[in-house]
């Protein structure tokens, strides 16, 4: 009620609410369908039972997770500095929330699975340059935790689904065909809400992390050093989320899980495992903020090159991997671009 009471008397705090919910509504659609493309592609599931479904893992992955281990809210939270010029910083993050929105769409238009992670990180960024004119409002020791999340992700999202769709492979090599595709049906259900979960609790997490920022500049604060994140944050931010997986987001689907390869039901299964044991590493360790899309993907590509190289399509891997690329560039630079925008207009 305090913070209802807050938001009345307050219309920047008000409009920083409102762009947040925009953005974790946005991320719900176009970021979470990568956690059951996979499932989906080999018809373990139905479309519409999938995305329900990881729409309430989402929804307790963020609630769950964050009464475990809230270190990567802790990240995201400190990441940028915006000042304590209430008026000025707030502006400055509803731009960074605006190139945030505009670049997710525009990905998820084109079909493009661009990571919401990164894209969030860059307009933060890119917002905190152009609010100081230099580096000086970026942290660099929580910097440092995206570059080491981006390689953790990589490497041991590739390994991992290259590692367990081997020993899957060993470990049911006598069985039968029919009785194993039986068995990874149901199995791969399993792993994609466990993938479903572990989106819900780093991807859930990051927006918190910005709920947080957003209260702080409101109120003209630096980012404290130690921070609680109320139960009804967390409920909100979970329920936003599960709602924008409701809406679905085929075209990712199609993208992940049709086009890159083509995988039966223990591939999808050994990837959707080895991709939710990546992002739970990386939650747990120091709060390293990691991209679901991308410890997806790669995590598929490691299952696809454990056949062979050429089962798996490359030209879908570059144009995604082109699409990583260019995030933290593109959004950085929207990000900057607005930042200077609305404080001409908005602060005197």
């Amino acid at each position: 009620m305090d913070f209802i009471q807050e938001l009345l008397s307050n219309p920047a705090l008000l409009i920083t609410v409102v762009l947040t919910t925009g953005v974790i509504l946005v991320n719900g659609w176009t970021d979470a369908p990568n956690a059951i493309a996979t499932c989906i592609s080999t018809r373990a599931i139905k479309p519409n039972h999938a995305i329900m479904m990881a729409a309430g893992f989402n929804f307790l992955g963020v609630f769950i997770m964050t009464l475990i281990n809230k270190n990567v809210a802790y990240t995201i939270s400190n990441m940028v500095d915006f000042g304590t010029d209430a008026r000025a910083s707030t502006v400055a993050l509803c731009a960074a929330l605006f190139a945030i929105v505009i670049w997710a769409t525009s990905a998820w238009y084109f079909g493009i699975p661009t990571s919401e992670s990164h894209a969030l990180i860059a307009g933060l960024t890119g917002a905190a340059i152009g609010f100081h004119g230099n580096f000086q409002g970026i942290s660099g020791e929580q910097w440092i935790k995206v570059v080491y999340g981006l390689l953790l992700s990589t490497f041991l999202g590739f390994f991992l689904g290259w590692a367990i769709v081997k020993l899957v492979e060993l470990l049911f090599k006598d069985q039968s065909r029919r009785k194993t595709t039986k068995i990874f049906k149901n199995a791969q259900i399993a792993g994609a809400a466990a993938m479903a979960f572990m989106h819900g609790a780093q991807d859930g997490q990051k927006f918190m992390g910005v709920f947080l920022i957003g209260m702080f500049v409101a109120k003209g604060q630096a980012t404290p050093e130690t921070f609680a994140i109320p139960i009804w944050l967390m409920l909100f931010v979970s329920a936003v989320m599960g709602l924008g997986t409701s809406i679905g987001g085929y075209r990712i689907i199609k993208a992940v899980g049709l086009d890159m390869v083509k995988l039966e039901t223990y591939q999808g299964f050994s990837a959707d495992i080895a991709a939710a044991l990546s992002m739970l590493a990386a939650t747990l360790l120091e709060g390293l903020p990691v991209s679901s899309t991308h410890t997806k993907t790669t995590a598929i590509m490691g299952v696809g090159a454990a056949k062979r190289l050429s089962s798996v399509n490359w030209t879908i891997v570059r144009e995604m991997v082109l699409t990583w690329v260019l995030t933290f560039p593109g959004c950085a630079l929207i990000g900057y671009l607005t930042t200077r925008l609305f404080l001409a207009i908005f602060v005197k």
